[in-house]
């Protein structure tokens, strides 16, 4: 693999295929503890940085919904039956 064109493409495939993982990984009932929560935010932002050079859509797709995994759910609170969030 001495073409640099190449080399880019089976990067970007690796890098697809590894977003589909921690996609999976991601699952809310696979992240309760605060130590998997870690090992997620940790697994996300180290594929930001390996997809920020790749010039393939698709992985900067998939970082954005790698980057969603990481914001709180948000839940609807009432008072007294009345919502308030």
């Amino acid at each position: 693999m001495r073409n640099p064109a190449a080399i880019d493409v089976a990067l970007d495939e690796m890098l697809v295929n590894l977003a589909a993982i921690v996609l999976r990984l991601a699952q809310p009932e696979l992240t309760r503890t605060p130590e998997a929560r870690r090992a997620l935010t940790q697994s996300v932002r180290q594929y930001g940085v390996c997809a920020a050079r790749s010039r393939d859509p698709r992985v900067h797709e998939l970082k954005t919904q790698l980057d969603e995994t990481l914001k709180p759910s948000l839940r609807v609170v009432a008072i007294d039956g009345v919502k308030v969030s």
